[in-house]
């Protein structure tokens, strides 16, 4: 199959930040990173622009670890309880997922994505539990949950 070098002018997940040199299928970059405007082909003059993407790219990178590492400071002052309906024994009904968890750190005020909650297994039991965030490559945060019931929890009948 035939590959294009092209030149990357906008991030592309998996494949390189701005100012990379990289090889794909020419379909790829015919049918969608040169039309979405993301690379260019890399020629003699388009070489030229390699520099000035790099800086871009430097300034970029530097703006978005501050910007991680303060609002990982933000999240580890906030405390996030998910009270949760629980049956006999105090088993819950469903479990609380990182779409729980995303909505309860909105309502804190901290905007993340939720893709960026790695939370391995959904939470079935109540207490405390730790869930990584990973805000950016270099910088990662543990949040802590603490899961309690919303009703009194009645023992299970034996």
């Amino acid at each position: 199959m035939a590959n294009h070098e092209i030149l990357l002018l906008k991030p592309v997940d998996g494949l390189g930040a701005e100012g990379d040199q990289v090889k794909v299928r020419a379909g790829y970059a015919r049918n969608y990173l040169l039309p979405q405007g993301k690379a260019v082909p890399l020629t003699v003059a388009n070489r030229k622009r390699v520099e000035a993407l790099k800086k871009a790219r430097g300034l970029r990178e530097v703006q978005e670890l501050d910007g991680a590492q303060a609002l990982a400071k933000q999240i580890q002052k906030v405390g996030i309880a998910i009270a949760v309906k629980t049956g006999e024994g105090g088993k819950l009904f469903g479990a609380v997922t990182s779409n729980d968890i995303h909505e309860k750190l909105a309502a804190a005020g901290i905007t993340i994505e939720k893709r960026r909650i790695h939370l391995g297994d959904p939470i079935k039991t109540l207490g405390k539990h730790e869930v990584k965030i990973k805000l950016h490559a270099e910088v990662s945060v543990e949040l802590s949950i603490d899961v309690v019931s919303e009703n009194p929890i009645e023992p299970a009948a034996q």
